[in-house]
This record gives C-alpha cells, structure tokens and sequence, in this order.
C-alpha cells in the first residue's frame, strides 16, 4: 500500500494545491462516484467485470419491477443479486475517511454522491445528498414510508413474496432503478449547491452518468474544481487540478497537505 506520503512526493505540486484550495474556499462540495466505492471492494457497473456483465439491467428496470415485484424479490432471494449486494459486507475506506475529516473540519460543507452503499455516512460525514438513494432502505410504493432493507429481506426469506409495508403497499429497494426519475428533492439539493459552492471536488467519477453529470458541470461554470479519478472525464480541460489516481491515496495525502499548511 502506498502511503499519503509517498504519494504526496510524486505529485506534491497537484496535492498542495487542491490543499490551499480547500483552505481558502469558502463554500466547498465533494461529489463522489463509483470510483471511491471500488476501493471498499464494492464493483462498479460499466467497467470490465462490473455489475451489468454480471448481471441483466432488465432485472434492475423500474417498469418491470411495478408491473411484477415479485420476480425481482424472488431473483434477490435466490441470490441472483449477491454480487450486486456485495455493498452489505463493504466498510469505508481512506477516501470515505478523509472525505468525512475535511466536512468534519468545516472544509467541505456537502457531499453529493451517486452511490447508493451509505458509506460516506458510515466513515461519519454528516450532510450526505445521494443522488441515487441508498440501498440500506426500502421504500413503500403506497405510502412512502422507508425501512432498513433487511426488514424486507427477512419478509421475502419467510415466505412474503413481494415483502409489504404495514399498510399494504409493495416495497421497493430505496435506489433508482433504470426508467425512474431520480429524487426530486435531492436533485434540487445538489443543484443549488452547485450554483452556490465556490469550490467543487470530483472524486471517483467519469462524468458520463447523466443527469447527475450535470452538477459538476454546473459548478464549473462559476467555481474552481478539483478532478481526482483514475481515467480522464470530459471536464478535465477546466478543472484547476487533476489527479488521475486512487482517490483512496490522493485524498489522504490532501489531507496530510492540509494538517501541515494549518499548523505552519
């Protein structure tokens, strides 16, 4: 394992940088992608060996899931899903921990991420905006009531086949499946703190991914942005720093750099 040092000294100018520009920002965001969650050992969805070669994204589409639940709660507790469930057993990682150290230290104010395995909020950041939702939960498709999602897995296991909230209604994995729009509330949320931010770090994202895509985007027209991502993105010619690397190596060492520009 590389340690932040031995990062730092590699690319020292890039990790200083994004360093003093947390310092100096005034209202900074994190948006995060499937990039920092593969590091917990979680697969992503459209690189080799990622979700959907593994699985059928019919299975995971909203239409087919209203027009019978049943089929995708008996695929799920069958085990047809494991591998897409793999976020149960994950547990944060540098980069979650980092990230939760600079919102605990008033550096970072939201983090908006497209993940859906609650591991930000585990690493313990506080003011999470997911995009996506949760896979943690479940959701009634009548009265929207939400529940931890082992409640509905031990309903199905029992027998209860789509698993139902007490007032009837099917529930659902609290996550976007393919053909369903994405939270309202939460897209406003990311939004406005695009527009309002004057500092946005992307972490682990390919930008591709519309529309969440679009928030990066957003704050780029106004606000200085920070990329750390293995591959190139489509904003990289008008980020102020970019870092192709593990996000897991690169933001620990940010935070390193932080820790020793505070105390000189």
């Amino acid at each position: 394992m590389i340690s932040a040092t031995e990062v730092k000294i590699g690319m020292e100018k890039e990790i200083r940088t994004m360093a003093r520009m947390l310092l100096d920002a005034r209202h900074a965001v994190v948006f995060t992608g499937a990039g920092v969650s593969v590091e917990s050992g979680i697969p992503d969805f459209r690189s080799s060996g990622g979700i959907w070669e593994r699985f059928d994204p019919d299975e995971f589409d909203y239409g087919a899931f209203r027009a019978d639940p049943a089929v995708y709660w008996k695929n799920r507790c069958e085990g047809r899903h494991a591998g897409a469930l793999d976020i149960f057993q994950a547990k944060p990682n540098p980069a979650h921990k980092a990230i939760a150290w600079l919102q605990q230290e008033g550096r970072i104010i939201t983090v908006i991420t497209q993940n859906i395995d609650n591991l930000h909020q585990e690493a313990g950041s506080t003011d999470v905006v997911e995009l996506h939702g949760n896979a943690r939960w479940v959701r009634c498709q009548e009265c929207g009531r939400r529940m931890p999602s082992r409640d509905a897995d031990l309903q199905a296991r029992a027998g209860q086949i789509p698993p139902l909230c007490s007032c009837g209604g099917i529930l659902k994995p609290d996550v976007i499946f393919f053909g369903e729009m994405l939270p309202q509330r939460a897209m406003q949320r990311a939004m406005a703190e695009a527009m309002y931010c004057d500092m946005m770090v992307v972490v682990g994202s390919s930008l591709v991914v519309y529309p969440a895509a679009n928030i990066p985007a957003i704050a780029a027209e106004h606000a200085r942005l920070c990329i750390v991502n293995l591959d190139p993105t489509p904003l990289d010619a008008v980020a102020g720093v970019v870092i192709h690397d593990r996000a897991g190596e690169v933001l620990p060492a940010v935070v390193e750099a932080i820790r020793e520009m505070s105390r000189d």
